[in-house]
């Protein structure tokens, strides 16, 4: 039995007078009728966050949640009761509540649980004991102390500190029993810098599933340098024009372009209810020539990376468009099962009282064979847009509208000036039919995504390398 395994039962089972025979015997009254799976999803999870304004820090918090998710899936039904009470008779009140969908017609043997595979691509460690309350603070202090020493300009310093440990144990009705323990930490900076009564901001930051001590001397300078260059620039941006014009994306995080354009499409839901735009077209080109796609949760200590995903499968790399070519979809268990394929470790849920649906992990572009400079000297007019803030897509048309928070204008195959206010307006599986130039500098970003459906909010990764997408919409001020 793998450490990961023994602590998880230690903290969920163990911890509450439960046992893995008492798991077999509530699959036992789950399956006193047909269902289709079934699933038992047990956490524990501790989290907290410090927050730096005005020079100090003004707030922090602390909480622990527990608790466990019963499920039971029946073709296209499921029922679902979580309990943050973890004992026996929790779980034996739940089980009988999801019985309600089961199918007539003969019982199933209920498996004796054995442990499954898993990946080791992080430390199983608890990142917020890796420093002391004190060295928190002094780590935030100090990061302001940075950004304000770059630029006299720099008016407001924001600075947020989070980490979370995350203990679940699953089991399902087939036999398989999973473990994983997730340690996440984040840092984020903003800005603001005022010049002749104009202010602009900037933001930057990172993260990833280690310790605090990640954020070294030289990532407080690089987070600082980021933020403060961000918002410099926007000082002297001119008003971004509007018109249809040629794009060129950077590499890293303008991926969540990527990401919500074309990603949430390739999601098994999506496709199985035929509400996506890539419904049905395996095999067919859906993009152009060199664009390869791939969803990894394999990556070490990335945000968006896990062991096993919250079915208990272990996670994998997945191919979903192959030079151009549509290959495939994400998948968790139930979506799969109906539309006939392999799960590809993509159930993803925010806690116990939430169903697992397919999910992103880190999704990026592959390289082409363009360097940065080549893309951006092929280029007689149009927009280089360096990186992005929010944005917005419909799943079903795949439109979508992203704003930049740095961008500049290319003349002539040269960077400009820099420009604000421009927004990229477009449809997800149309602009990547109109990617004509693909860089050989994939980056992924620097670990601070989060990925937001039906409600559920979970950490994820993107990258991509610099990109040339020909006639976007660009939305502008000026």
């Amino acid at each position: 039995m793998s450490d990961t395994m023994q602590l998880a039962q230690r903290a969920l089972l163990t911890a509450h007078g439960l046992e893995p025979h008492h798991l077999e015997g509530i699959f036992g009254k789950m399956s006193a009728h047909r269902v289709d799976y079934a699933d038992l999803y047990f956490q524990y999870s501790r989290a907290e966050s410090w927050s730096l304004e005005e020079g100090i820090v003004k707030s922090g918090s602390f909480h622990i949640d527990q608790g466990v998710g019963v499920r039971a899936v029946s073709g296209e039904k499921t029922a679902f009761a979580y309990s943050d009470d973890i004992t026996l008779n929790a779980l034996e009140d739940a089980a009988l509540a999801t019985r309600a969908i089961a199918r007539q017609g003969g019982t199933q043997t209920a498996k004796h649980l054995h442990a499954g595979k898993s990946h080791q691509l992080y430390l199983p460690h608890d990142p917020i004991a890796t420093l002391k309350a004190e060295q928190k603070v002094a780590l935030l202090e100090r990061l302001e102390r940075i950004a304000r020493g770059l630029d006299a300009r720099v008016t407001q310093v924001i600075a947020n500190l989070a980490a979370e440990y995350d203990v679940v144990l699953i089991a399902r009705n087939d036999g398989l029993m999973s473990a994983d323990i997730r340690p996440l930490v984040r840092l984020s900076l903003q800005v603001i810098v005022e010049s002749n009564g104009r202010r602009e901001q900037g933001s930057s930051g990172g993260g990833g599933r280690f310790g605090y001590d990640y954020f070294s001397e030289d990532k407080l300078q690089k987070y600082a340098q980021e933020a403060v260059h961000q918002a410099v620039i926007n000082l002297d941006a001119r008003p971004a024009p509007a018109g249809n014009m040629t794009v060129v994306l950077g590499s890293g995080w303008p991926g969540i372009l990527l990401h919500e354009a074309v990603g949430h499409g390739l999601e098994g839901d999506f496709n199985r209810k035929g509400s996506s735009s890539f419904a049905g077209r395996i095999g067919e080109r859906v993009a152009a020539k060199g664009v390869t796609v791939v969803d990894d949760g394999t990556i070490k200590d990335r945000r968006g990376s896990l062991n096993v995903d919250d079915e208990g499968n272990a996670t994998q790399r997945t191919v979903l468009i192959e030079d151009g070519i549509l290959r495939g979809y994400l998948q968790d268990s139930m979506n799969a099962r109906l539309m006939k394929t392999k799960v590809t470790g993509n159930a993803r849920r925010e806690s116990f009282a939430h169903l697992p649906i397919p999910r992103m992990t880190n999704t990026m572009m592959l390289n082409g064979d363009k360097t940065h400079e080549e893309i951006i000297a092929s280029v007689k007019h149009g927009l280089y847009a360096a990186n992005f803030g929010g944005g917005q897509v419909d799943i079903t048309s795949g439109k979508f509208v992203f704003s930049t928070t740095e961008a500049y204008m290319i003349e002539d195959g040269k960077i400009t000036y820099p420009v604000k206010g421009a927004t990229l307006i477009g449809n997800g599986p149309d602009a990547l039919t109109r990617v004509s130039m693909i860089g050989n500098d994939m980056a992924l970003d620097p670990g601070v995504g989060t990925c937001g459906k039906e409600g559920q909010s979970v950490p994820v990764g993107v990258g991509q390398p610099t990109l040339r997408i020909d006639g976007l919409t660009v939305g502008g001020t000026a």
